[in-house]
């Protein structure tokens, strides 16, 4: 996967958003930790949760909280290729740092009932605020930057506050997975079974499946839910599709096999998944991240709509996109003021939506 920031020739789509797969990571981490099954096997796994002081970074010059109890998740997908295996799952190659290739905005509204996860696409040109980095310097804000590079820019703290900026929405908790967890994660639930109506052949994830039905490892998985060559018009659209199907299969998978009824297999996933996440301070324990899990129990797979932030493609770099308005202006409102999303702020001109 290339990390080259200029404009591509190719025909303009928005591109790899595999943001449904992080998203599951997540979940499935928030849920294994609530179960509150052989919560004492849980206590050694706090030193795998690595946290970032996300609140001390940002300041007082934040959004202010939702009226309600409802709470805001930023979730990012970190395509970080350090370490062998996630170098071989990320695609390889000698790439320093690491972009945030997925980010999802979850809301979780009053009453955890039901969840809404908005993903804004990595090649959203935004305007970047003025933020301090790791070593305490300020850089300075800039326009049109491509939303990916932020996290490599300046750090996680600062694709916060730029998503707060572009949304006005307040980010009440961060987390953070890599390529490694998320085939960790599948692995350890012993696979994930999806129905493919067409064959899917896609050299470049290296994903084969004759039509039928399916149960994909952890490294298929990553395949599956990054391929777009080998479906429909090779374009991101069957991709989201993909993802979006990935998501309840993984959901169903873990209510199926009844997880947090065995001490040992809930520890084998925790364990994995904890191994590759990043949160804010807020969350960086097992203890806090038992408490959150515990009030989102309610939370139904089946309802949880998944959304694309609405973009248009640019008029001065159609390679790039831009937040369109007002649908996106609408959806963001929704978001906070905790109210139902209107169906005129879910389409996006850039997908004919």
């Amino acid at each position: 996967m290339s990390h080259d920031s200029t404009p591509s020739r190719r025909a303009p789509k928005p591109r790899k958003r595999r943001g449904l797969k992080i998203a599951l990571g997540v979940l499935l981490v928030l849920l294994l930790a609530g179960g509150g099954t052989a919560y004492w096997m849980y206590q050694d796994l706090d030193g795998n949760i690595k946290g970032v002081d996300i609140d001390k970074a940002l300041g007082e010059d934040r959004p202010e909280k939702l009226p309600t109890t409802g709470q805001n998740l930023l979730v990012l997908g970190s395509d970080s290729r350090a370490g062998a295996e996630n170098k071989e799952l990320g695609g390889g190659g000698d790439v320093s740092g690491a972009r945030s290739d997925t980010a999802l905005v979850v809301h979780i509204p009053e009453g955890r009932t039901e969840a809404v996860a908005v993903s804004i696409p990595r090649d959203t040109l935004v305007t970047r605020p003025e933020c301090v980095t790791s070593d305490g310097s300020t850089m300075a804000s800039a326009e049109r930057v491509m939303f990916n590079s932020v996290y490599s820019q300046v750090g996680p703290a600062c694709v916060v506050k730029t998503v707060e900026k572009m949304s006005g929405v307040r980010i009440d908790h961060y987390l953070e997975i890599n390529f490694a967890g998320f085939k960790d994660l599948v692995d350890a639930i012993g696979g994930v079974t999806v129905k493919v109506d067409e064959p899917i052949k896609d050299k470049a994830s290296g994903l084969d499946l004759s039509a039928g039905t399916h149960k994909l490892n952890g490294t298929e998985s990553l395949a599956y839910v990054r391929t777009r060559h080998g479906i429909g018009d090779g374009s991101d659209l069957g991709r989201i599709g993909l993802q979006q199907q990935f998501l309840l299969a993984l959901l169903t998978e873990i209510k199926s096999q009844d997880l947090l009824g065995s001490p040992a297999t809930t520890y084998k996933i925790a364990n994995s998944a904890t191994k590759s996440l990043t949160t804010d301070e807020g969350l960086a324990s097992l203890t806090s991240l038992s408490d959150f899990a515990r009030s989102m129990n309610g939370v139904d797979p089946s309802t949880m709509e998944t959304l694309m932030l609405p973009v248009a493609y640019d008029r001065t770099d159609p390679n790039r996109v831009v937040a369109a308005e007002p649908q996106a202006g609408d959806l963001w409102k929704a978001i906070r003021t905790d109210a139902t999303i209107p169906e005129s702020a879910k389409k996006s001109p850039a997908t004919g939506g």
